[in-house]
């Protein structure tokens, strides 16, 4: 399967984005992911869910302020981001696995390029 990401741009703090990842090849697997990567950093978890919708998971930095979800038959995945903040500033990247749902990278088989969020303040 191919993920393609899309929806980064630059936007002051405070403000919302919606990132997309898009799969093609076949259908999204089971679990899916969002994953960041700020300058100089290593990559982190930021949300997952399950192929219903049913169970999600955040990290703590982002619970509250993001909302990970699917659609199926568009065989798309979404990541709504609000009250941005600078310390969100990465490259997001998307990633899906059968699995399991959890946080670790190395659950997920396949991954998108990435796509830029600049928040500045």
């Amino acid at each position: 399967v191919q993920l393609q990401a899309s929806g980064g741009g630059l936007v002051q703090a405070g403000a919302s984005l919606r990132l997309s990842c898009a799969a093609s090849g076949r259908a999204f697997s089971r679990y899916a992911s969002w994953f960041r990567q700020a300058p100089g950093k290593e990559r982190v978890f930021v949300a997952a869910i399950t192929w219903s919708g049913g169970r999600t998971i955040y990290a703590d930095s982002v619970k509250g302020r993001f909302t990970i979800s699917r659609d199926n038959a568009k065989n798309t995945l979404y990541l709504q981001m609000n009250s941005l903040k600078p310390e969100d500033t990465a490259v997001y990247y998307c990633a899906s696995g059968d699995y399991g749902l959890g946080s670790d990278s190395g659950m997920y088989e396949y991954w998108g390029q990435g796509t830029l969020v600049t928040v500045s303040s």
